[in-house]
């Protein structure tokens, strides 16, 4: 700040400072002069008594009148009914006796009609992960008296790579045995179709 501008300001300062003092001195040597005291101001509270207003006398009760009970309901009589005096007549008569039958093992012959192979369980076939649409395989394969196939043989596939996967399906399927003549015996020269079903992502299957 330069020494043009704080010098002006410093006298101005100064002058509001001294008239302030000297305006605090005249306002100091003037005489005390007490004002006069206030006439004496009475409250009256409450000058007018209120009439309080008593609750209404209530009324007695009039007398209540008896009521009388009506009589009960008449009683009707009820007609007894008698005991039956006939005898109570046993028509289910005595056990009747049977004689035991005797049987003759050699009298009769128990037999079972002939039939061919009849398929019980089929595994279905593993789809091979490298396959891109749907296929077959025709196969052939002999069942024994057990009802087991064996010597599985694939006559035509699609693809090759269903080849594999239909016999290894094919040999844990379970069969009823052929019967002839009463008695389980193999059959050779079952043929049977194997497919495979390949979906793509919308659940549609792909034709082979």
């Amino acid at each position: 700040m330069s020494l043009k501008r704080l010098v002006p300001s410093a006298g101005l300062a100064i002058g509001v400072t001294c008239l302030i003092t000297l305006g605090m001195a005249a306002m100091i040597k003037q005489e005390f002069i007490p004002q006069e005291k206030a006439e004496g101001l009475t409250l009256e509270i409450n000058p007018v008594a209120e009439e309080i207003l008593t609750p209404p006398e209530r009324e007695e009760p009039k007398e209540v009148k008896r009521v009388e009970t009506p009589p009960p309901p008449p009683v009707i009589e009820r007609t007894k009914s008698t005991k039956p005096t006939e005898p109570i007549v046993d028509e289910t008569g005595g056990i009747p006796i049977f004689k035991t039958p005797k049987i003759d093992p050699t009298d009769f012959i128990i037999t079972v009609s002939d039939r061919n192979v009849e398929p019980l369980v089929r595994i279905a076939p593993i789809m091979p992960p490298s396959a891109d649409r749907s296929g077959h395989c025709n196969v052939r394969f002999n069942v024994s008296a057990e009802g087991a196939p064996y010597d599985v043989i694939t006559t035509y596939c699609t693809q090759k790579l269903f080849d594999r996967a239909t016999i290894k399906s094919v040999a844990k399927w379970k069969y009823r045995p052929k019967i002839v003549n009463g008695r389980a015996v193999a059959m050779t020269g079952v043929e049977n179709k194997v497919r495979y079903r390949l979906t793509d992502e919308r659940g549609n299957i792909i034709p082979e």
